[in-house]
């Protein structure tokens, strides 16, 4: 049977809709509308907790996240994205030369490449007009690895502020363009991260948990968002981003929109290492704490407690399962005698 020219072009359209459609699971992409334009790859994919933000739910092909970072590229006209969950297939050294931008909202060991992820680390993000952007879990990942925590500035270490917690954040470099839409202060609900492998003589703090005015308090610098200069380039970290509504509050998406700014150099902001930052609020969350009862030593003899607790109830359950399979020998052993 031949097919005429007319329903040849329709299979051939439908095909092509059909492959779309499928691929399209794994890297979402915009059309650019120049090719002069700076190009993003937001990663969204999660190797350990996967939280809301960055679930494609349903009929969607896109997440919370990744459809704010939409919305931004495209009202600020400063870039295209695309985004993905399959790091294996879509961040490799080839691909990566399409890219000025590489955002991660990540959890976990990524599947990517050693060679791959090194090139990431050691000459893509240094080139001039690459920056790298961080949200939330992606200083919970790749937390063994340490020329990754070197890179972003420290590691997750657990959250004692939840993600109904109220908090508020201090900002100290008002004038950054990532800064800029919070004022002197900002105060919302949110998952606040503590640290390991922090680094604060390397990275330019731009905000932390105001201590004295969020309720729960613990006697230590919580850093909030900072950047750093990497050769060249530039990175961008900003610990907000766990709830939902993060992703739809103006205030923190015009954050990144200043923070896309900073890294194309279309607004000055400084990077400067400013450890003494650091050293003020860890004293300024001291004094905090101990007028509220909190030390360190408090803390420490605490987390004795629990894991004393911890391992007593592992030892019960030990002897009860120990119990449990003794009766049950003895019931297999009198069934036989019978």
């Amino acid at each position: 049977m031949k097919l005429n020219l007319a329903m040849k072009n329709r299979f051939a359209i439908l095909i092509a809709i059909s492959t779309a459609f499928f691929c399209s699971e794994r890297l979402v992409a915009d059309e650019p509308t120049t090719l002069e334009k700076p190009r993003m790859l937001m990663v969204t994919q999660s190797a350990g907790f996967c939280h809301g933000p960055v679930k494609r739910e349903g009929d969607e092909l896109i997440s919370p996240a990744e459809r704010a970072m939409k919305q931004i590229a495209a009202r600020s006209g400063l870039f295209d994205v695309d985004y993905t969950q399959d790091v294996a297939t879509h961040l490799t050294r080839e691909n990566l030369q399409r890219y000025n931008l590489v955002a991660f909202y990540t959890s976990g060991d990524l599947p990517i490449a050693p060679e791959n992820l090194k090139y990431l680390l050691d000459e893509w993000v240094r080139q001039p007009g690459h920056g790298f952007l961080g949200f939330h879990s992606a200083s919970d990942t790749y937390k063994n690895h340490e020329a990754y925590w070197d890179f972003i500035g420290g590691s997750f270490d657990g959250h004692p502020w939840g993600q109904g917690t109220k908090v508020t954040i201090r900002v100290h470099d008002t004038s950054h363009p990532a800064m800029k839409p919070f004022g002197d202060e900002l105060v919302l609900k949110e998952e606040i991260y503590q640290y390991v492998n922090w680094q604060p003589e390397k990275v330019h703090v731009l905000m932390s948990l105001d201590m004295a005015k969020t309720d729960k308090k613990m006697p230590y610098h919580v850093p909030v968002a900072w950047v750093k200069q990497v050769g060249e380039g530039r990175m961008y970290y900003n610990n907000l981003g766990h709830r939902n509504d993060t992703w739809e509050n103006e205030q923190f998406l015009k954050s990144i929109e200043g923070a896309v700014r900073w890294i194309q150099g279309k607004e000055e902001g400084d990077a400067t290492p400013n450890p003494e930052v650091s050293q003020e609020q860890q004293k300024l969350s001291v004094e905090a704490a101990n007028a509220a009862g909190i030390t360190v030593e408090s803390i420490e003899a605490q987390k004795r407690a629990n894991q004393a607790r911890q391992a007593a109830n592992q030892a019960r359950k030990k002897a009860e399962e120990e119990s449990s399979k003794r009766t049950e020998s003895k019931q297999d052993a009198t069934k036989s005698d019978k």
